[in-house]
């Protein structure tokens, strides 16, 4: 096998070993996809500042995000349909998180139900909420969460209508694959995924079907979750979620100012700076780029997280320095799970710690905490948002 050295060595494997609907289904962004690529294309503007005669024989990336204590200060995001990239996604990827030390966040649209999950891992992760048309189902999937012990809750807020991803709709991307000629021959030469499949019966949307009324089959969950997507959630709903909940609350999908100041009014723990990794408005900005103006407005009253363009140990260290207290990884966890299953996922979280770590120490520092947005150079003519502020 070759020697995986980075995430790119991962993603090549997955696109070799993943059927061609899930690959798309990590690798696309919505409508034209100028967000989607904001989102990395953003990150290579910032340019780190370099110190040396340091002494870095002690150094930690060790860190806290939630009141948790954490290696690094990175979590896997909530990603949809996570066990499509291979069997059982979402436990191998909790497994792995577990062991490295960092949260893990189940989605909603996962393919293991947040039962299996809680199962099958030693330690409490973190459950992202959609909010649905049937509040009682909704109510419920937080009561679920709970009674798994989740330690917090992640509610979404920026998909009330879905942004329209193409290669979707190209690929009639469902779970499972509707086993029509085209998929057929797709998948049979995907063999390592095949095997795996067949070793698990968790093949379709585990936290919805024989948990929703009336849905017990791939169609009638089509027809559901086409029409459930709850449009009228709004400021007053996020206050009856946080109060139903009662745990910690993370609110994700914060992209400007405004509606950072309303997340601490709702009383939230935490908001995540986040666009959906470009998959829902195309043509905002970039994660990267709000980031700071939100951290000034709102970062000495809510813990500040950021999501979206965190590919690499470097664009972790980037967030930090910018005032993020933890970062959220979405593909790249899926390419590796695609690549590799499990140990996929903890070999990305190892090339992640170790550049990180090797980036932060270049730089002068022997704590990840210790970063700032002195450690990057000239930011006025880096991200808009430092305008005036020198």
């Amino acid at each position: 096998m070759a020697v995986i050295t980075h995430l790119a060595d991962l993603q090549k494997l997955a696109r070799r070993r993943v059927p061609k609907m899930f690959y798309d289904y990590a690798d696309s962004g919505s409508w034209t996809e100028q967000t989607y690529r904001a989102n990395s294309s953003d990150f290579e503007r910032i340019r780190l500042r370099q110190k040396v005669a340091v002494n870095l024989e002690i150094r930690s990336l060790a860190s806290t995000m939630m009141g948790e204590a954490v290696t690094m200060p990175l979590a896997l995001a909530p990603t949809g349909m996570c066990g499509m990239q291979c069997a059982d996604g979402e436990i191998k990827a909790a497994k792995a998180a577990a062991e490295f030390g960092i949260p893990f966040s189940m989605s909603t649209m996962s393919i293991c139900s947040i039962e299996k999950v809680a199962e099958a891992t030693n330690k409490p992760f973190w459950f992202q909420l959609y909010v649905m048309r049937d509040t009682t189902f909704s109510d419920r999937l937080i009561e679920r969460a709970r009674e798994a012990k989740c330690s917090a809750l992640i509610l979404t807020l920026d998909l009330q209508l879905l942004g329209q991803r193409h290669k979707d709709l190209k690929n009639d991307l469902t779970a499972p694959p509707r086993l029509t000629l085209k998929n057929i021959v797709n998948m049979s030469m995907k063999w390592r995924w095949g095997l795996g499949m067949m070793g698990t019966r968790n093949w379709t949307f585990g936290n919805i079907v024989g948990h929703a009324k009336g849905v017990d089959n791939m169609n009638s969950l089509m027809e559901w979750t086409n029409d459930q997507f709850d449009l009228s959630l709004d400021w007053a709903a996020v206050k009856r979620i946080k109060k139903k909940w009662g745990g910690k609350l993370i609110l994700k999908g914060i992209l400007n100012v405004d509606d950072a100041k309303l997340a601490v009014e709702s009383g939230a723990d935490a908001i995540i700076v986040s666009n959906h990794g470009g998959r829902q408005l195309d043509g905002a900005l970039s994660s990267i780029e709000m980031l700071p103006a939100i951290v000034d407005a709102v970062g000495d009253k809510i813990e500040v997280h950021v999501d979206s363009g965190i590919h690499s140990g470097q664009n972790l260290v980037k967030a930090l320095a910018l005032g993020a207290k933890g970062a959220y990884m979405g593909r790249p966890y899926l390419y590796a799970l695609g690549a590799m299953g499990q140990p996929g996922v903890a070999k990305l979280l190892e090339l992640m710690h170790k550049e990180a770590d090797v980036t932060m120490a270049l730089m002068g520092h022997n704590n990840i905490n210790d970063l700032s947005r002195d450690d990057l150079i000239d930011p006025s003519t880096v991200l808009n948002p430092w305008l005036g502020k020198r």
